[in-house]
This record gives C-alpha cells, structure tokens and sequence, in this order.
C-alpha cells in the first residue's frame, strides 16, 4: 500500500515512517522540516520537502496514494497559551487544506496523530476514550477540533479515519538510529538526561504542589516505538467497521516528574540538577490511559513497558548524537 506520511522527518513521525516500510509499505514523507530532519528519513523512502499550504505540492505528494498519516503540526502546550494563534493556523487551518487536497485526489482513508490533551483535566484516572473532550490549552484545542472534522467527514461518507490519542511520547529507536532532536527540547525525559550529563543548566520542575503522591506532574510514557507501531494496526481499522474510530495510546502506568528523575539517576549513574519553578500554564495534575479499547480492537500491547528501559534508548540516542542529527560522538 503505498502511504503519505506527513511530518514524516519529525520525531513520532520518522519511527512511524521505519514501521510502515519494514512492513512492506510504499512510503512517501512530506516534511517542511520546520522541526523534522532529512537525514531521519530512512534511506529508500522517499521524501518531499513540502509544507502542508502548498496545494500544488500536496497535490503531486498524494498521486497514487491509498492512505494519508498525519503528523505534520506543532504541539508545545505551553507554547500554545501564548501563542494560540500559530496552533490554529498549523494544526487546524493547514490540516483542512490536507483534507480538501485529499478529497481532490480521490484519497479517502487517514490516520490522526492526536493527544490526550484532548480530555483537558481527567474526572477519573485512567482515562478511557468515553471521557468528555475538554481542552484546557489551544494545543489540545486545535486537535479536538481537527478530530472533529475527522469525524463530520466520515459521517458524511467522504473518508474513513483513525485518531490516535497520545500519551507522552518518549525514548528512542532501540537501535539507536533514531531519535528525539528538537530546537528547543521540550521533552522531560532529554531535558532531564542532559542536565545529568552536563549539557543543560539544573532541569526545572515545573510546580510541586499538585494533588498527586509527590506534588509532581504525573504523566503516562509510552515507547516512541511502539506509538509507531499502533500506526501501521490502524490501518486495519480502516477496512470496515466504523468510519470514524479513535484511540488511546498509553501504557497505563503513571510516573511524576520527581520518579522520572530518579530513573534517569539510576540510568546514567548521575544526579540530575534541578530547581522547583512555578507551575506551567495548560497543565493538568495527572494523566494516565486506558488502553482497554486499542487493545480489545486491534491487539496494541506496548513492548515497552518500564521507564528505566524507555530512559536507556533516549540515553543511548543523545551520548551517540550530542547535537541530535547533525552530529555523532
């Protein structure tokens, strides 16, 4: 089946990409590579350097295409408070151009790379997929909305689509080929691991002063490969069934910022620096998923599962990459 990956050269997005073509896909990648990088594109895939507003380019990127990924967007929570503007623009506006292109061409099936920033601040732990949608930042927002449009589509018979609601993604490719490299970092897991290995300033937790066990952020990590790997299941939920499903995508386990602390102290052997500031706008105390319904429906179990062994890929992907793709130790 050949696959337009959008958001390809992106962290989720590149993992995602190796998946679908070890397992006998005709990949396509369409990255602006605003945050992506070309070399993460595996080699004999082939990749277009495209934004998501050039129709014209959209239009020669789905020729012959059967199924569209969507990654391409921003998701920096904190960011979006500030910055409402961009997220709508990115993640809603360009995304209705995708879809309008997608219509022109005949395409018809989609997999949505989408959040559990949906839900907003959860009513019960974990969260299952009948928990009410409510954002409490633009990020969370314009991907509700875009999943909403997703929806009337497919209500109205124009196309089949799969949301995929994450959790926090994390960790890197096993074989340490890929990785996370953002500009700035945002991720706790890297942040933290630089800060241990001297790279960074003393890593901020951000409030501790939450309802929670230890005042910290409680957060469900789910291995960047196997949030890859529940991509290339979804296509089977777009044979038949419901034209329009939805998932979560988590392990089911929470860890606060302080244990993902301790995991990386145990991992790399160093005590991680760090600061209490105040809290960040848009976050909620506690997240954690219920996989119940990916896995009753298409079989998802995560392969990784402990956060020490998640911690151990991300610290093998930044001591061989100090400076993420553009150099190696």
């Amino acid at each position: 089946m050949k696959v337009l990956v959008t958001g390809g050269a992106g962290y989720i997005g590149s993992h995602a990409v190796r998946e679908f073509r070890d397992a006998g896909h005709d990949v396509l990648v369409l990255d602006d590579l605003s945050a992506g990088h070309s070399t993460a594109v595996p080699p004999g895939v082939k990749f277009v350097e495209g934004d998501l507003a050039d129709r014209d380019a959209l239009r020669q990127a789905l020729e012959g295409v059967a199924t569209v990924v969507h990654f391409a967007g921003v998701l920096n929570v904190g960011e979006s408070v500030v910055e409402p503007l961009k997220y709508w623009r990115i993640n809603l506006q360009k995304g209705v151009v995708l879809l309008e292109a997608m219509a022109e061409a005949g395409v018809s099936r989609i997999i949505f790379s989408s959040t559990c920033a949906t839900y907003g601040v959860p009513r019960a732990v974990p969260i299952d997929e009948s928990h009410p949608q409510e954002p409490i930042n633009p990020y969370g927002e314009s991907k509700r909305a875009f999943e909403r449009a997703l929806r009337d589509l497919a209500t109205a018979g124009v196309l089949r689509a799969v949301s995929l609601r994450y959790f926090n993604a994390s960790g890197c490719h096993p074989d340490g080929s890929l990785g996370e490299d953002h500009h700035p970092e945002i991720h706790l897991i890297p942040l933290a691991i630089d800060a241990a290995l001297g790279r960074r300033p003393a890593l901020t937790v951000f409030g501790d002063d939450y309802d929670t066990p230890d005042g910290t952020c409680i957060r469900d990590y789910i291995h960047v490969q196997d949030l890859a790997l529940a991509h290339v299941l979804a296509l089977s939920a777009l044979e038949g069934g419901e034209p329009y499903r939805f998932y979560n995508l988590g392990t089911e386990t929470g860890h606060s910022v302080r244990e993902v602390i301790v995991a990386v102290e145990k991992v790399t052997g160093k005590k991680v620096p760090h600061q209490i500031g105040p809290r960040r706008p848009g976050d909620p105390p506690r997240l954690v998923a219920s996989a119940a319904k990916i896995r009753g429906e298409l079989g998802f179990r995560p392969r990784h599962t402990g956060l020490e062994g998640i911690v151990e890929t991300a610290l093998v992907w930044r001591r061989e990459h100090p400076q993420g793709y553009g150099s190696a130790s």
